[in-house]
C-alpha cells in the first residue's frame, strides 16, 4: 500500500514576494534536522508578518529566547512542509548553514528580489558627514555572513550584473562583510528598490529614502 504523499503548506512558485521571502530564509532562518522543520527568528515582527504573507502561511507566531540564560526574546515562526524543506535544500540551502553556504540557485529574473530579502535579514545601512571633508555626506550598503563564500557568490553575482565591486573585510563575531560605498550603492540600492510597491522592510526603506534626500536624488 503506497503512503500519503505529503502536502506542502507553501505553493512553491518564483515570484518576487516567493524571492524575498527565500533571501528573509537565507539570512535569519533555519532548516531542523529532522527533514521537515522551517523556522524564521527575527526581533521584528513586522517582518514575520511579511514573510507569512509572501509564502501564504498561517502559522502562529511564537517566541523564543536567545542564548542560554539570555533575558533576549525574539518572535519566531515554525512550520512543517517537507516539500518546501526539500526545495530549499535543491537550491543550496541546508542546516547548520552559517558557515557552509555558498551559491545558490536563483533564478536571475528574481535575484535583486532575493538580495533585497538577504539585506533586510542580515543588512545594514548607515551614513554619516566626514569631517575630513567639507559638506562630505556619506553611507554604506552592507551585506553580513558567517559564510564567506556566501558573500563572494553575492559579490560576484553583483559585479555580473552591476559592473560594481564592493569590498569584504571581516566583521564582529566570525562574520565577513560585504560593503558597498556612497556611489556603487547608489547604484545597488536603486536595483532592490526599483518602485515604491516593493516588498520591503519599511523603516529600513525610509532610512535609506531619507540618505538619498540628503545628497538630492531620488531612490
Amino acid at each position: 500500500m503506497a503512503g500519503v504523499k505529503p502536502k506542502g503548506k507553501v505553493r512553491i512558485q518564483w515570484s518576487p514576494e516567493f524571492a524575498y521571502a527565500i533571501g528573509l530564509l537565507v539570512t535569519d532562518g533555519c532548516l531542523s534536522n529532522d527533514g521537515r522543520h522551517i523556522d524564521l527568528t527575527s526581533k521584528d515582527i513586522d517582518q514575520l508578518h511579511t514573510f507569512m504573507k509572501c509564502l501564504g502561511l498561517k502559522n502562529k507566531i511564537g517566541r523564543k529566547r536567545s542564548g542560554y540564560g539570555s533575558r533576549k526574546s525574539y518572535t519566531r515562526i515554525q512550520f512543517g512542509d517537507v516539500l518546501f524543506y526539500k526545495f530549499l535544500l535543491s537550491i543550496g540551502l541546508m542546516p547548520a548553514k552559517s558557515h557552509t553556504l555558498s551559491s545558490l540557485d536563483i533564478p536571475p529574473r528574481f535575484f535583486f528580489d532575493f538580495l533585497r530579502g538577504c539585506f533586510d535579514g542580515d543588512g545594514s545601512f548607515y551614513s554619516y558627514y566626514d569631517p575630513r571633508w567639507r559638506s562630505s555626506f556619506m553611507f554604506y550598503t552592507i551585506f553580513i555572513s558567517a559564510s564567506k563564500a556566501h558573500l563572494d557568490w553575492i559579490r560576484h553575482e553583483v559585479e555580473m550584473r552591476l559592473k560594481i565591486r564592493g569590498h569584504m573585510n571581516r566583521g564582529g563575531k566570525g562574520t565577513h562583510q560585504l560593503k558597498y560605498a556612497k556611489k556603487d550603492s547608489t547604484i545597488l540600492l536603486r536595483k532592490l528598490y526599483p518602485t515604491t510597491k516593493v516588498i520591503c522592510l519599511k523603516r529600513k526603506r525610509l532610512k535609506i529614502e531619507k540618505a538619498f534626500d540628503i545628497i538630492g536624488v531620488a531612490l
